[in-house]
């Protein structure tokens, strides 16, 4: 990796934690949540037990963890409220690490996208259409 200033990694993490609505947790490798914090209640992600399976209390981790070693990124998930998470999660030594990432702009701008290539595949339909005629 490049050696970047410590003035830039300042500017992104801060951000990245002021515009993506950060949230974290941290899940031992037995599956039972350790800690947590962030803007979890953005995610719709309340009354967290400690010590308790993560799986029971967040239902998109179900199945999910323990990781072989191996990060996961899941991108533009939807949690249970609907709203759209970037989910990066990684192991450490400490257990394996959930980040979610507002992602909803992205969906946004995707959806628009996706919309306009449609409204051209049917425009291109039916030009086709008449000239065959």
């Amino acid at each position: 990796m490049q050696d970047v200033p410590a003035s830039v990694n300042d500017y992104l993490i801060n951000l990245m934690i002021e515009t993506r609505s950060l949230a974290y947790l941290l899940v031992k490798k037995d599956g039972c949540l350790s800690s947590w914090g962030g803007k979890l209640s953005a995610y719709g992600i309340f009354n967290l037990q400690k010590g308790e399976d993560i799986g029971q209390q967040i239902f998109f981790l179900e199945g999910l963890l323990p990781l072989d070693d191996f990060p996961l990124f899941l991108p533009r998930m939807k949690t249970e409220d609907g709203i759209c998470a970037d989910v990066h999660i990684f192991p450490s030594e400490e257990g394996d690490w959930v980040l979610l990432l507002d992602a909803t702009l992205d969906e946004m701008q995707l959806s628009i996208i996706q919309q306009q290539v449609n409204d051209f595949v049917l425009n291109q339909e039916k030009v086709t259409r008449v000239l065959n005629q």
